[in-house]
């Protein structure tokens, strides 16, 4: 492919977690998406994947993500220090949430009736939480506790193919030496990262 060693090893957990969860959700052309935690691992290829299925994103990110969110694709990017997005007025047939906490009722709120909520990677108390606010309408929450994380060959062949026709990339935010790997997970827990942090090893 046409990337390097380092940007390939991004691809089998954010691509195939991108790609999984928006087929999920069945992403159909035109239908609006809102990927909330976007400037992340499995957000920066959510919002490529969902692009090439024909969607209409809008990413949720850190104030220094906002461009990169938009050069990879996002059609519209929201500064969550800034705006709400559940008070947009916004209705979207996708919500696409790598966060989780805190105000899951007025998120729900935002997707459309049928919609799909997909929650990557819940603590098993707000995912029963969220659920149960789920099952009061015809919404739809999609979590990795429901899902096998099995990574099918075809999956990966399919990421390649588009990687190779130039419509999915990794995003590299830094790359830290092995002896670095402490304040590589600082940086990542600080919560700035947009992308893909990567350990090198020489």
């Amino acid at each position: 492919t046409n990337m390097t060693y380092q940007e390939a090893t991004t691809v089998p957990f954010g691509g195939l977690e991108a790609l999984h969860y928006l087929r999920k959700a069945n992403i159909q052309k035109g239908q609006k998406v809102l990927i909330r935690g976007a400037s992340g691992t499995i957000g920066t290829f959510g919002i490529q994947i969902a692009k090439y299925y024909g969607a209409e994103v809008t990413a949720v990110g850190n104030p220094s993500s906002l461009e990169m969110m938009k050069s990879i694709g996002a059609d519209e990017v929201i500064d969550y220090t800034q705006e709400d997005f559940t008070k947009n007025g916004e209705i979207y047939d996708v919500i696409f949430d790598f966060i989780g906490k805190g105000g899951f009722s007025s998120r729900l709120n935002s997707l459309n009736k049928e919609g799909f909520y997909l929650l990557a990677n819940p603590k098993i108390s707000l995912f029963n939480r969220d659920k149960r606010a789920a099952k009061k309408s015809d919404k739809k929450l999609i979590s990795t506790n429901l899902a096998s994380k099995e990574e099918k060959t075809e999956d990966l062949n399919f990421l390649k193919e588009l990687i190779e026709a130039k419509k999915l990339k990794s995003v590299i935010d830094k790359r830290y030496p092995l002896e670095k790997m402490v304040e590589a997970h600082r940086y990542v827990d600080s919560g700035q990262k947009t992308g893909n942090v990567v350990i090198t090893v020489t």
